[in-house]
């Protein structure tokens, strides 16, 4: 029996595209072999391949959650050659798909716990899958916290969910945009994500907290976590634009000694502390 491609994709269609927000763009792609869709699986945090043939192929995370059948989701900007051709694509349209790679989010492990989300712009996908895994399972946890924030109204994303999610009883959510970024008829907070992370001072025991945002947003956030009483192997966040072939097999992803693309890209504080300071 032949060994298996293991850079060969998935086949997969575009049932739905969503416009997010400038040059933002969700993807629902659905299996084009049946028998594919029957055996594929994945764990929340886990990230593919997504490529439009001819131009080659760009790293994002599986932002749907598992416990959605028959579909996986992909949130994207497109900002070179692969994205674009990427966000050319029309209902209908074929694309392809590698995956599932990584570790993921332990889910399992917190059951019973808080969780705290704190995400920046379009890192709130990867999260979104985590989120969503969790409400699905709701009462698995106990609080559930949402902080998010964007440069403005505009950049926010998934914002029919942020609707949705502001009107349930079971999820605290505060949206928040940059000084300047605000509309006329924005009704939520104004301030950058680490400032309004702190006025709401979330309890650390018994909590979870899963960050993800521009570098510049974690930066400030992870010390003031652990200010707030968060210990290091309670506060998680997830490297998957360190990756490329997904493989470790062209070495872009090495930091230290591990490999993000197959250690990660879930990764806790704790274990970012015993990495080189490159990350």
């Amino acid at each position: 029996m032949a060994e298996k491609n293991i850079y060969l994709p998935y086949l997969m269609r575009v049932a739905k595209v969503t416009d997010e927000a400038p040059a933002v763009k969700t993807f629902r792609l659905e299996f084009v072999n049946p028998e594919d869709a029957d055996n594929f699986d994945f764990n929340t945090g886990q990230f593919g391949l997504y490529s439009a043939f001819g131009e080659g192929e760009s790293t994002f995370c599986i932002a749907s959650s598992p416990t959605r059948k028959g579909y996986i989701e992909c949130t994207f900007r497109a900002v070179g050659r692969v994205t674009h051709a990427l966000a050319a694509k029309e209902e209908g349209d074929i694309i392809g798909f590698r995956g599932p790679y990584g570790n993921l989010f332990p889910i399992e492990e917190w059951r019973g716990k808080n969780l705290l989300f704190v995400a920046g712009g379009i890192a709130l996908p990867p999260l979104r899958s985590v989120i969503w895994n969790c409400l699905d399972q709701r009462d698995g946890f106990r609080d559930i916290t949402v902080v998010y924030g964007a440069r403005s109204v505009a950049d926010l994303v998934y914002k029919y969910e942020l609707r949705d999610w502001q009107e349930r009883a079971d999820i605290d959510l505060a949206v928040t945009v940059d000084p300047g970024g605000e509309t006329h008829d924005w009704k939520g907070k104004v301030g950058f994500v680490p400032p309004i992370v702190e006025q709401l001072a979330p309890r650390s025991e018994n909590t979870i907290a899963i960050v993800c945002g521009p570098p510049i947003m974690i930066k400030h956030t992870l010390p003031l976590l652990e200010t707030l009483g968060f210990t290091s192997d309670c506060i998680y966040t997830t490297l998957e634009n360190r990756m490329k072939c997904g493989l470790g097999k062209c070495g872009r992803c090495n930091t230290g000694r591990s490999f993000i693309c197959k250690d990660g890209p879930v990764y806790t504080l704790a274990q970012l502390q015993e990495l080189p300071a490159e990350y």
